[in-house]
């Protein structure tokens, strides 16, 4: 029996609901049969039916954050700086697996597949659709340029974790011959999305007012079109648009980006879109997510708070007590003993390391440790009793804290790597990410710079790529289990490759 492998694209074409998490009234649809395929004839009429397609592209961005098989506990798992944790060495298959590099096609979440598989067939269907629609043209020159950019993103995604992807640019319908859809070369589809982004900045706005904080901007296209030259090894193009996105170092960019004063605010809930935020995913507490669409895409709560947190935590009765008054989580992603240790004397460890251990010691609080439990645990989104959603839907699916996905500091030592950690801009790139956090210059390098980005961005989602992409997975991962060429890349999962033209990545 076939096995559908394209189902994720398929899903946006059979449900036209998929479209958008937000309100999509039976009047936008008309006439449609089921038989087999989202008659899309009677869709994108007017400017009001494009942006809610648009919508559903954007939300695919809530992968890096939403649901337990979010992108950011993955591969921190994955990394130097974290353990998978939870409840137990089975507690996750698939994050256990990529953190003691066991992991295999069967035990791979296919839901980093098909995902972003589906993000990418529902900017296909606005970029075929949108040329008949009636509305402004510089409106629908915006609404495809932003599609073509989420296109971009979510490829380069699927590019750095399972390299060997099919390239898809066109709607897929039932009577396609889907099940022999081949991967295409790496190259061409880094050439294919470099290409797209060259083509949307023009038609991206410079900024967006705060009724559009979220949508993609010129600079936030040049930031992802900037990284993805960087992966694809072309430094010089990638500092080109980086210089773009920074400006000078420590000052105001053209589009408006600086780096905020403290950085432990970058960590509130309520401080949403800074002025160093570049591609932020937002989070709400008002969709009232609930148990039975959880992780299924509907779901709209940060799911990395709630599974980061302490089990069983517990404040004591202690005189004057200051510990944190914190949610009981499900205790993924503990801290290595390596990161805490290595972040010792920075003035970032506080907001970014939990100390459990020194709490205990002190009295102050009680907890359950749970499986690689060291004591240490992920501050930057720790479940705080006071972000407690005050709507129905549970607490542990309702939490509102954005994830940033793209900011300053981050590009800032990106485009440091780019020129190759030499030379007076690179040094100031580097200068101006420690002076934010009171820390005297160092000469740049580029170990000055990887340990820059491990303080700087610890528990982001960052890591474990930087580590592939600068060659040092091997040496830094071998205790681990990874292997050389093989864990680079991830396993194809299983159920996609059956029946199809896949072909499975080397050494799974």
């Amino acid at each position: 029996m076939k096995n559908k492998i394209y189902k994720s694209l398929l899903l946006t074409l059979l449900v036209g609901a998929s479209f958008s998490t937000t309100s999509c009234g039976t009047d936008y649809i008309e006439d449609v049969q089921n038989k087999g395929a989202f008659d899309t004839d009677n869709y994108f009429q007017n400017e009001q039916q494009s942006f809610s397609a648009l919508v559903g592209v954007y939300d695919i961005l809530r992968k890096y954050a939403g649901g337990f098989e979010n992108t950011v506990t993955f591969v921190n798992a994955a990394s130097d700086d974290f353990y998978a944790g939870g409840g137990s060495s089975t507690d996750g298959a698939g994050i256990q697996g990529f953190s003691n590099y066991s992991i295999n096609s069967i035990i791979m979440p296919q839901s980093y597949w098909n995902n972003f598989y589906q993000g990418i067939a529902r900017a296909n269907l606005l970029v075929e659709r949108i040329p008949n629609a009636t509305m402004a043209d510089n409106t629908r020159k915006r609404f495809v340029a932003e599609a073509k950019t989420l296109r971009a993103l979510y490829y380069f995604e699927l590019l750095r974790m399972f390299k060997n992807i099919p390239l898809i640019l066109k709607t897929i319908s039932a009577t396609d011959d889907y099940y022999n859809i081949p991967q295409s070369d790496p190259n061409a589809v880094y050439a294919q999305i470099e290409a797209d982004l060259l083509e949307s900045i023009p038609n991206l706005p410079m900024t967006v007012d705060n009724q559009n904080k979220g949508r993609i901007t010129q600079g936030a296209a040049r930031a992802i079109l900037g990284k993805i030259y960087l992966y694809n090894n072309k430094k010089d193009l990638a500092a080109a648009q980086f210089i773009e996105v920074n400006g000078t170092p420590g000052q105001t960019s053209q589009y408006g980006y600086h780096l905020i004063a403290n950085y432990a605010d970058l960590w509130k809930v309520d401080n949403k879109f800074t002025t160093e935020s570049i591609l932020e995913v937002m989070h709400t507490n008002k969709g009232n997510s609930d148990w039975p669409f959880w992780g299924q895409g509907n779901d709209e709560g940060n799911s990395i708070c709630i599974m980061v947190g302490l089990r069983s935590y517990t404040l004591t009765n202690v005189p004057n007590n200051n510990a944190p008054d914190l949610v009981s989580g499900w205790a993924f992603n503990p801290v290595t003993e390596d990161l805490y240790n290595f972040m010792q004397n920075d003035p970032r460890l506080d907001a970014t390391i939990f100390n459990a251990k020194k709490l205990v010691q002190e009295g102050k609080i009680t907890y359950s440790g749970a499986y690689r439990d060291s004591g240490y645990f992920l501050n930057k989104f720790l479940p705080r009793t006071a972000d407690k959603t005050n709507l129905p839907g549970p607490v542990e699916l309702n939490f509102r804290q954005n994830y940033i996905a793209i900011r300053l500091a981050d590009i800032y030592l990106m485009e440091a790597e780019a020129l190759n950690g030499a030379g007076a801009r690179a040094q100031a790139l580097l200068d101006a990410v420690r002076a934010r956090v009171g820390l005297a210059s160092v000469p740049v390098s580029m170990q000055a710079i990887k340990d820059e980005r491990r303080r700087e961005l610890a528990g982001e989602g960052h890591r474990w790529f930087d580590l592939v992409r600068w060659g040092d997975a091997p040496s830094k991962l071998g205790a681990r289990g990874f292997t050389a060429g093989k864990n680079e890349i991830l396993p194809i999962p299983f159920n996609e490759l059956t029946n199809t033209a896949l072909v499975q990545n080397p050494g799974y």
